[in-house]
């Protein structure tokens, strides 16, 4: 289990929010390793696979009225994928090159930081109505005015 936490906006409404961690330990940095393809003696190939930990799960649920309570009523009750994350080196220079690509829009011109984390959001999907998140982290954890800021962008999209 991650951690519990409320997050607290300026009109008085709030959403509580649950991460939840893999059972798998987290490595602190990826590892890489070669995989050999052989067929019968004579190796035929190899290529190299990164490494990772199975994802964090983030869950936030909010009154009717709240702006969690609200995504969730436009959705029609059901809830679903508010977000899926991708871990970079580089949240600035991916953001620039999702930009010049043409691949997203973002929430924020620059990407949001906290200690040890900066991260940034896209605009909704046009196909999927899913947010995308470019995420580098040093630390374990969620940054709480992040999450905060996140769902105040979303809300005014």
């Amino acid at each position: 289990m991650g951690t519990e936490f409320q997050i607290e906006f300026g009109d008085g409404s709030t959403a509580s929010c649950l991460t939840l961690v893999p059972p798998e330990q987290r490595h602190p940095k990826t590892y890489m390793w070669t995989c050999k393809m052989l067929m019968g003696i004579q190796e035929t190939s190899s290529w190299e696979a990164e490494y990772h930990a199975a994802p964090e799960i983030f869950i936030s649920d909010g009154p009717p009225g709240s702006i969690v309570g609200d995504w969730v009523a436009n959705r029609g009750d059901i809830g679903g994928i508010h977000h899926i994350a991708y871990q970079v080196d580089n949240v600035e220079a991916k953001m620039d090159e999702w930009k010049e690509a043409g691949y997203a829009e973002f929430l924020s011109e620059e990407p949001l930081t906290c200690p040890g984390l900066a991260q940034v959001f896209t605009k909704p999907s046009e196909l999927t109505g899913v947010i995308y998140e470019l995420i580098s982290r040093s630390d374990e954890g969620f940054c709480e005015d992040n999450v905060r800021n996140l769902m105040l962008s979303a809300a005014e999209q």
